[in-house]
């Protein structure tokens, strides 16, 4: 059976989230596979990190810097727990290069401290209960603790945003983050997983797909060098890298929500 996007299977949601899960989180996401016929999902690299609970039990999904193909049971419902940039390893109290790539259980970085969440979940009259349940138990122990890394945080947002045009990376970031390079990859590599230049490549990836989203009929080599890439060539090029697909194969490929997703979203409150 072909592989297919993650998001274009089963049925799929977000929201930002909540309280104090927001100091090392930025959203809360369900996603359900359909009841039968699952095919394998590919996981693209987006540069963040998740807590998932799935089949009862809690796991890690590091920063991926290639595509991961994953095979999920029919029916399986997964919670994750998107950590905000730099925040996972001040919460895992593991750097993020040592977890690259990976799908860990929980206890594979904990040890036995990982069965104080996972014995306080129980069992749950529905979806909306699970979640509720698994935010508070997530909440409690992300209280008063300090994960986030601000000044990696305003790192990424920088990256994200794209640098002016031939603009050097790595001493552009010496400078506006006042760090030797030396000092700068060690500390991406802890909060990120990867050095600055990986994560540029994976967030310009994004951006060109953000440009999409709203591009009308913007031909895809405007787009590309809107997004930061030299031009079309070496947006396919990072597209295939990233992705496995071209840019047209990978717009394609996306699926319209389906009403059933609004169904599972209006329970996922």
């Amino acid at each position: 059976m072909e592989a297919v996007l993650a998001q274009t299977t089963g049925f799929f949601q977000e929201r930002p989230a909540p309280g104090g899960l927001s100091r090392a989180f930025s959203a809360v996401w369900v996603h359900r596979m359909q009841d039968e016929d699952v095919p394998p999902i590919v996981i693209t690299p987006d540069a963040t990190i998740d807590l998932q609970w799935i089949d009862g039990r809690f796991r890690i999904a590091g920063p991926d810097k290639e595509p991961q193909i994953e095979r999920p049971p029919a029916g399986a419902v997964i919670v994750g727990f998107r950590f905000r940039p730099g925040a996972a390893a001040g919460w895992l109290d593991v750097p993020a290069c040592e977890i690259v790539g990976g799908r860990l259980d929980l206890g594979d970085i904990w040890g036995t401290r990982s069965r104080e969440l996972s014995d306080r979940i129980k069992s749950a009259p529905d979806l909306t209960a699970m979640v509720r349940q698994l935010e508070e138990t997530v909440g409690m122990h992300t209280e008063g603790r300090d994960a986030l890394d601000p000044l990696m945080g305003r790192a990424f947002v920088v990256i994200d945003q794209g640098l002016p045009p031939e603009t050097p990376l790595v001493p552009f970031l010496q400078r506006h983050l006042r760090m030797s390079e030396r000092t700068l990859r060690r500390r991406f590599e802890d909060a990120f997983g990867y050095g600055p230049k990986t994560l540029d490549r994976i967030l310009r990836f994004h951006r060109f797909r953000r440009l999409c989203e709203k591009a009308g009929d913007t031909s895809t080599a405007v787009l590309a060098i809107e997004a930061g890439y030299a031009d079309q060539a070496h947006l396919i090029r990072e597209s295939r890298r990233l992705t496995g697909m071209t840019p047209s194969a990978l717009a394609g490929s996306a699926a319209p929500t389906s009403l059933r997703a609004y169904e599972l979203a209006g329970r996922f409150e």
